[in-house]
């Protein structure tokens, strides 16, 4: 299991470059990293349907 801290940096890193399916798909396995009741769990899972639906209009 990662650190918060870790998941945050994994996340950033992954949202700089191109936003594939892929891209998704590791950015929700960084999610399963983190307890369920993690605050950051929820935003982070907020943001990554927010981007799906940004990317889906262009």
């Amino acid at each position: 299991m990662l650190t918060e801290q870790e998941v945050s940096r994994s996340w950033s890193r992954l949202f700089k470059g191109e936003k594939t399916s892929e891209t998704f798909d590791k950015a929700e396995a960084l999610l399963e990293e983190l307890r369920p009741e993690s605050p950051l769990r929820h935003r982070l899972m907020i943001e990554l349907d927010e981007l799906r639906e940004l990317s889906t209009r262009q």
